[in-house]
């Protein structure tokens, strides 16, 4: 079972549906998260947000998730879960401008999101935010407007997305695959 992190964003039942493709899931919103919500999960992904990390208090969102440090199964967070989980091993935020569109992603290196997939990708954009690339991470793509568009842990089944694959059609369905099964035992 995949346990969906819900941080607010309207676009968390497009994950639910790409996710019951591959998979069972809960889905609990972030207010409510504790640690105890991963027994028997297989893998984590969190959405996006209306929030903006330059523009609130960070602290009480990053404590939350203070065990992704050394998750117990594999983690993906999408736009606002991207930048909490790059914000708590040390990146920075900074606004950009605002990108509302579809975007040419260039894939950098292997990574297990974009298994079976082209070097060059078109995914939806929703933010006007990025984060720098924390230490301890790759970064693993970039756009003409973004360039942290995606990143990996160096030795821990962490990744997160700038982009929103759960609104990108065929290609964010395979990306949402991918990580699913990269939550299969002895994937990591």
């Amino acid at each position: 079972m995949i346990l969906i992190v819900d941080c607010g964003s309207n676009k968390t039942r497009y994950i639910e549906s790409m996710v019951d493709e591959h998979m069972d899931f809960t889905t609990v919103p972030l207010r409510e998260l504790t640690e105890d919500h991963l027994r028997d999960k297989k893998g984590v992904i969190f959405s996006g947000a209306p929030l903006l990390i330059t523009e609130i208090n960070t602290e009480p969102y990053l404590e939350r998730i203070e065990w992704v440090r050394n998750p117990p199964v594999p983690v993906l967070g999408i736009c606002f879960g991207h930048q909490l989980i790059g914000l708590l091993f040390g990146a920075f935020g900074s606004r950009m401008p605002e990108d509302r569109h579809w975007q040419k992603i260039s894939v950098l290196k292997s990574c297990p999101l974009f298994d079976r997939m082209s070097d060059e990708i078109e995914m939806m954009e929703d933010h006007c935010e990025t984060i720098s690339i924390p230490p301890g991470f790759e970064l693993v793509a970039v756009s003409d407007v973004c360039v942290n568009e995606a990143m990996m842990h160096r030795s821990k089944p962490i990744y997160g997305v700038q982009f929103h694959p759960e609104v990108s059609g065929n290609q964010g369905a395979l990306l949402i695959g991918n990580f699913i099964r990269s939550c299969q035992p002895g994937s990591f």
